[in-house]
């Protein structure tokens, strides 16, 4: 669920940098005129325009979280700080694709750089066009979200293989304040909203970089992540999944149980612009592995199969057919 929590608050909050130099300032439609692409467009030229706190709450799977956001923008510079609220106690800085972690438990800090994040983590790379033929918009009128006025509108897929969204979007500023994955009977997967918002706080980007910096009495650890293609590691999708485009490909590689030994996972990365799929292929470990299975936590499905000699594990906020058409098309190149 934190994942979940990171995920959505990072669309609305964190956008890339580079991304956003070059995206186009939304037009501002009358809101009976807007397309799918104007709506997300809106959301994210808010994320880059305003700062705010607020406490930002995820319920799905039985479970809920929650985290206290700091959020400030100046100019190209994007930071924030998520403080969780519940479970263990863990508190993320993010400046642009720099992220640090610190979990105090641990005393330990994960450093890492994020091209993105989200729920729609490649809003402006992805084909507007592909967006607009894979999800229809309708308005529901306005609502009210953490005392402030919010446009209501459902994504909702014209197939089988993606889930619809219902999104509150603040109607002045365009931030995106609440929103519901919904499966094809129009269920609630998994709900996310704040609960308290305030705008244009005096949210010090300096006092956040020096928080962010205050990394002593704990044990720096930075995943050895190299960007690669799946081609140059061995790997094709012989079958396209409709709408999923691959975004990026990293080998991760962490300490195994010798000193000198490393494991190495690769992870491929889809998205139809919306959702989002994370193929995850390593050596298969028979001790470790067992055996195929799929789960569904809230809107976050897992599927997990072995691939002759390796083990792919795909995960999504997709139905679990999605995730079976991925592992059905993954072949290893001889």
């Amino acid at each position: 669920m934190a994942g979940l929590l990171l995920m959505v608050l990072s669309a609305t909050a964190m956008a890339q940098t580079t991304i956003a130099a070059a995206a186009p300032a939304a037009v501002d439609r009358p809101v009976a005129e807007r397309s799918v692409s104007d709506w997300l467009q809106r959301m994210h030229d808010a994320s880059r325009q305003r700062a705010y706190v607020g406490t930002f709450v995820v319920a799905g799977g039985g479970r809920l979280s929650s985290a206290r956001i700091w959020h400030v923008c100046d100019g190209m510079q994007q930071m924030e700080r998520v403080e969780s609220l519940t479970g263990a106690p863990r508190s993320t800085f993010r400046r642009n694709d720099q992220v640090l972690t610190f979990l105090p438990e641990n005393r330990v800090v994960l450093a890492e750089k994020r091209e993105s994040l989200g729920l729609f983590p490649q809003l402006l790379q992805a084909n507007n066009a592909a967006i607009a033929q894979y999800y229809r918009v309708h308005e529901f009128g306005r609502d009210r979200v953490a005392g402030f006025e919010a446009d209501v509108l459902e994504l909702q897929p014209v197939d089988s293989l993606r889930f619809g969204y219902r999104v509150w979007i603040e109607k002045d500023t365009g931030l995106m304040v609440k929103l519901q994955t919904l499966n094809a009977r129009g269920q609630v997967l998994e709900q996310a909203a704040f609960s308290d918002l305030q705008f244009d706080v005096p949210v010090s980007m300096d006092k956040l970089a020096q928080m962010m910096s205050h990394t002593e009495g704990y044990k720096l650890e930075k995943p050895q992540v190299r960007k690669t293609t799946a081609e140059a590691e061995g790997w094709v999708l012989k079958q396209v999944v409709p709408g999923f485009q691959p975004m990026s490909c990293y080998q991760r590689s962490v300490k195994g149980s010798a000193p000198s030994q490393y494991e190495h996972t690769l992870q491929w990365i889809f998205s139809d612009g919306l959702a989002s799929v994370s193929l995850f292929i390593e050596p298969f470990v028979a001790r470790r592995h067992g055996q195929p299975a799929s789960q569904a936590m809230g809107a976050t499905h897992t599927l997990t199969r072995r691939l002759g000699d390796w083990w792919l594990t795909a995960v999504g906020e997709v139905p679990t057919e999605t995730l079976a058409a991925f592992a059905q098309g993954l072949e290893r190149q001889k």
